[in-house]
């Protein structure tokens, strides 16, 4: 049966650091279908550079809290990648209940509003980290879930709660993504690689905090992407009304030490420094992605992390990126709500309280 592509897709928190590579590739894989981004804002200003805005690449951009989606909105939409939500785990232990009400509760209300106005599929931006601390067996989609944080735990319960709305009318697919990297519009330096190819560009200088050991899965932005555009099309007779898949690769599950070692191998005259006694870090797991691989053959990642290294330096060059206090900026995501919330822009709950 050929797959016909959708005639509307709504992106929500498409103004973060996934939303502009995604609105690339699906305006460039989806030419005909209508694209609508749904966000609150937080981070709109947190341009690489002034020259061009990726709302551009849409057909409409609502600013909208997650929790206070019109029914509206969703009408004619035939698929809903829901992006949104509260994006680590520093931002998650800092606004807890924030979190809860944002990436769980929003979410189901979301799924609920969109089942009701006939949406096709519905694809959750989950993560790998709710795995948490585990032992040194690859984790595939039946292990058991030990979510440490806030932020894994709103990701946990909302896959829980997604499966009972699944239906033959509504696909829905949860992808527990590996650890994010890569250059974006919108670029974090929050995340593991992407912080060490900053760190080792603007000082020269890799500092791990841990003892290094800890397991990450890693996946470039652009192969999320890519992910995405394949639950998009996602049918129920192929593997399910309700599907939660770990998305990466096998060949991407390094040690932090690994990755340091690695960005030093691109980046001549690079010093790493380890952190020997600092208190285990329990957030380490390796990731099991022979389903990905069976499921979305035609979806595989395409970077390795040689050449995700190599793009976020030439990209971090072009940009005329040197600040070695770079954590100050806003480049990592919890300064920028710390910052709104001292102008009293956002109150606790990070809702847009204008003075």
């Amino acid at each position: 049966m050929e797959i016909q592509q959708p005639r509307k897709i709504l992106i929500t928190g498409n103004m973060g650091y996934v939303g502009p590579v995604l609105e690339r590739h699906l305006r460039h894989v989806f030419p005909g279908t209508s694209l609508l981004g749904l966000d609150t804002g937080y981070f709109g200003n947190c341009i690489n550079s002034p020259e061009f805005l990726p709302e551009v690449l849409l057909d409409l951009q609502h600013f909208r809290d997650v929790r206070d989606i019109d029914p509206g909105v969703l009408a004619g939409v035939d698929a809903v990648l829901h992006l949104a939500g509260i994006s680590n785990d520093p931002i998650g232990n800092r606004f807890e209940d924030a979190t809860s009400e944002i990436n769980h509760r929003a979410s189901i209300s979301l799924a609920q509003k969109a089942k009701e106005a006939g949406v096709r599929s519905f694809v959750f931006a989950s993560s790998c980290s709710m795995y948490g601390s585990a032992d040194d067996s690859a984790k595939a989609e039946n292990s058991s879930l030990n979510p440490l944080t806030a932020y894994a735990r709103s990701k946990a319960y909302t896959e829980r709660d997604l499966k009972p709305l699944a239906s033959s009318q509504f696909v829905v697919t949860c992808l527990r993504f590996a650890t994010a990297c890569g250059m974006s519009d919108r670029l974090r330096l929050d995340l593991v690689l992407n912080d060490f190819v900053a760190a080792a560009l603007s000082a020269g200088r890799i500092q791990i905090l841990s003892d290094g050991t800890p397991w990450r899965p890693l996946i470039n932005v652009k192969d999320m992407a890519r992910a995405l555009e394949w639950a998009t099309l996602r049918r129920e007779d192929t593997s399910g009304a309700f599907l939660a898949v770990n998305v990466g690769s096998s060949e991407w599950n390094y040690q932090v030490k690994d990755l340091a070692e690695a960005v030093a191998d691109v980046i001549p005259k690079t010093a790493i420094s380890i952190n020997q006694d600092a208190a285990p870090d329990k957030r380490s797991y390796r990731v099991n992605f022979d389903l990905y691989r069976r499921l979305a053959s035609e979806h595989q990642p395409k970077y390795d992390l040689y050449s995700t290294i190599q793009e976020l330096a030439s990209g971090l060059e072009q940009i005329g990126f040197s600040d070695q206090d770079f954590r100050r900026s806003s480049y990592m995501r919890l300064n920028v709500l710390t910052e709104l919330r001292a102008k009293q822009l956002l109150d606790e709950q990070l809702r847009w309280a204008m003075p």
